[in-house]
């Protein structure tokens, strides 16, 4: 173990739960988890949640800690769990230390009790939402095969009503991506969420038909296509970049706009090598990744082993490195690897031509968006370094759009009170003469 690979923050998404949820969305990766535990009552112990916030606190050399729940369905295990962990974090906190609960959840269990507590406790709330109706019942269904979009909804608005710092995470599947206005409309309009992260959703098939593992080359017919996702990202941020930039935040979009701009993305998949974000499950297991909760990537128990030392093992730290030393030739001389750098390595898995290497499945879809992207990008990165509001790039590309449309003898749309041949039409005129 070194431990000069640790960082000063590292990032642990906690499962309660485990895999157990009271929902069966069709594309979850995670349901078929449970296969690893066949005898488990999947509930986290007081041992366990003792030594994870511990342990969590003890990892950080920096004066903010994460303390991030998922699941499978994270509200299963009640309120009372969640008030032990508070106390917890109170009595090993470090002084200056402060601490952000945050919470994924398909937000059908949510009441006035649960919202209370949260606005009580300042947690940040993931809610999962795919879209209006008839989308967003397409694969998020409960046991039974019904859609679960009102209930969905209901957890939402009691979010709203008490005023519960909240964000809106939605998968871009096979069914969904096809309607990428419709959904971001939805959300920004209706659903009234102003921040949102798109995830999306690809599947490999196992060769006993299951999803259990990060295996295979066949995916499954709920996966968005490459194509598909480059579309759904590039005609939602001609929407947004047109007309809700500093309104409505895109983690994508964000992410993006920091590349441009030579920044660290904040986006584990955009980074350069990986690593920092670990899976613990219920009963202390620790993974590499909530992506590759699987028996080749567990690194050991905390009841055994400190978090501190699993992440700075050697094991762990190859895993992060091999994300950018793994990269195929043809990856390497992309020309948006700046921004890419990769993306997830959970979706390399087509073979490259000379079959020596894997090339990420949603390649072709990352590379249209960001050759998409990136004369707009080219515009926003400018103005923010120049000292103007992210904003401005709306008034920027609207103006564009309006000398393009423009006619010789209509009034110029730089409000000069010239005709538009006259003012800068003079100056398009000239350059076409050229």
């Amino acid at each position: 173990m070194t431990q000069s690979y640790l960082p000063s923050r590292i990032h642990v998404l906690a499962k309660p739960t485990g895999a157990i949820c009271n929902l069966a969305c069709s594309y979850c990766f995670f349901l078929a988890k449970q296969a690893l535990y066949p005898s488990s009552r999947f509930r986290m112990s007081d041992e366990v949640l003792e030594n994870y916030i511990r342990q969590l606190i003890k990892a950080h050399h920096s004066p903010q800690v994460t303390v991030a729940w998922q699941g499978g369905e994270p509200t299963l295990m009640g309120i009372d769990f969640y008030q032990r962990a508070i106390e917890i974090q109170e009595k090993y906190r470090k002084p200056g230390m402060t601490f952000e609960n945050t919470m994924q959840t398909n937000g059908t269990l949510l009441n006035g009790e649960w919202c209370r507590f949260f606005k009580e406790n300042n947690f940040l709330i993931g809610i999962s939402i795919d879209g209006p109706r008839e989308l967003h019942d397409a694969y998020r269904v409960d046991k039974k095969g019904e859609g679960t979009f009102d209930r969905v909804m209901q957890g939402l608005r009691m979010l709203q009503k008490h005023d519960v710092e909240y964000n809106v995470l939605t998968t871009v599947n096979r069914v969904n991506a096809d309607y990428p206005l419709e959904v971001y409309r939805f959300l920004r309009d209706e659903a009234g969420t102003d921040w949102i992260q798109f995830i999306p959703v690809v599947e490999r098939i196992n060769e006993d038909g299951s999803t259990l593992y990060q295996k295979g080359e066949t995916i499954s017919n709920r996966s968005v296509q490459p194509e598909q996702l480059g579309s759904f990202l590039s005609r939602i941020f001609d929407e947004w970049v047109r007309n809700d930039v500093g309104k409505i935040f895109v983690q994508t979009f964000e992410a993006s706009a920091r590349r441009w701009l030579g920044m660290p993305s904040g986006m584990c998949v955009f980074e350069e090598t990986c690593g920092t974000g670990l899976a613990l499950e219920h009963n202390g297991d620790l993974y590499s990744c909530d992506h590759f909760v699987e028996p080749d990537y567990l690194l050991g128990n905390i009841i055994d082993e400190e978090i501190s030392e699993l992440a700075a093992s050697d094991r762990q730290y190859r895993f992060g490195q091999n994300k950018r030393d793994l990269l195929p030739r043809v990856c390497r001389e992309c020309d948006v690897l700046f921004a890419c750098r990769g993306e997830c390595p959970k979706n390399r898995f087509l073979a490259t031509a000379d079959c020596s290497q894997e090339l990420n499945y949603l390649c072709e879809g990352w590379k249209a968006f960001f050759h998409h992207i990136d004369f707009p990008m080219q515009i926003l990165a400018g103005l923010i370094r120049r000292g103007y509001p992210a904003a401005e790039i709306m008034r920027v590309l609207a103006l564009e759009e309006a000398f393009e449309r423009a006619g010789r003898n209509d009034p110029c749309p730089c409000d000069s009170g010239r005709k538009f041949k006259r003012c800068h039409g003079l100056r398009k005129i000239t350059r076409k003469g050229r």
